[in-house]
């Protein structure tokens, strides 16, 4: 699958949250020949944790599946939204080869907006970026499930 499809995938994760109250926010994880290692939604609310991003819940996954917490295999991360930094370190201690993420996140990003963590000094591992693929679905997701609460 190319980059548009896979963030399909994690668009259907980030619908999985929403259908369960949490903010629309999905990932997945592909291997070096695009086979899904791992899927994540974004799940604080239901798991009782504020760690239980997306990411974060696709990175435990993956780690438990390929018996590492390296995922130098696990080649490609997609995310519908720009991850924060907690997620940006996170995928920069698993050693995350690729990041492809969705919509921008000028409030909590830290990949191209705020702390832009990965061009830090401090940060050892940067993986290849790539943004924008299917930006306009992930942002209304998003916006449509905000508009539904306020």
């Amino acid at each position: 699958m190319n980059d548009h499809e896979m963030m399909g995938v994690a668009l259907a994760e980030a619908r999985k949250a929403a259908d369960a109250g949490e903010a629309p926010v999905g990932a997945v994880i592909v291997d070096h020949v695009g086979a899904i290692v791992a899927t994540g939604a974004n799940a604080p609310i239901g798991n009782c944790d504020p760690t239980a991003h997306a990411e974060i819940v696709a990175i435990r996954e993956a780690a438990r599946k390929l018996g590492n917490y390296r995922l130098r295999d696990a080649l490609t991360m997609y995310v519908t939204l720009e991850p924060c930094a907690m997620c940006a370190g996170a995928i920069a201690n698993a050693r995350i080869m690729r990041l492809v993420y969705g919509a921008s996140d000028p409030k909590g990003g830290a990949v191209e907006s705020g702390v832009r963590f990965f061009y830090a000094p401090t940060c050892h591992w940067r993986p290849q970026l790539a943004h924008g693929i299917r930006a306009d679905e992930s942002a209304a997701l998003l916006k449509d499930f905000f508009k539904a609460r306020r």
